[in-house]
């Protein structure tokens, strides 16, 4: 995962601005950390809620024609840099299904994240082949 605060608003204002940058640091930690917090709290099972809750956002999305920009795991095509592959990417959804990859730029630091990232997907894909 690849928490990208400055993209992340409040009223359209970046986080980054609203607050420290100890508070969006520690928001990033609990972000990326969210799944197994809440796998700890239910004590059996896995984190379903969030799955669920991204499911009803995309599959309205794509019923009601929002066009929506969402975080989607999709085979990426060139974008980003990356072919043949599925990762997660800011995706449009309308009744179209996936209309379109949203590409977003990417800092130094940023990229530097995703790449590592890709690289973990792409070596799970490699272990099952």
């Amino acid at each position: 995962m690849v928490p990208l605060p400055r993209y992340s608003t409040v009223a359209g204002v970046p986080i980054t601005e609203l607050l420290s940058p100890e508070r969006v640091a520690a928001l990033c930690e609990r972000t990326a950390n969210g799944g197994a917090e809440v796998v700890a709290l239910l004590k059996t099972g896995s984190a379903f809620y969030a799955p669920a809750a991204s499911t009803f956002e995309m599959v309205e999305s794509i019923l009601l024609d929002r066009k929506r920009v969402l975080p989607c795991a999709v085979l990426l095509k060139g974008e980003f840099g990356v072919d043949g592959l599925f990762v997660g990417v800011p995706a449009v959804l309308g009744e179209g299904g996936l209309e379109r990859v949203f590409e977003i730029d990417l800092t130094a630091e940023e990229r530097t994240a995703f790449d590592r990232s890709v690289a973990a997907v792409r070596d799970l894909v490699d272990t099952l082949a």
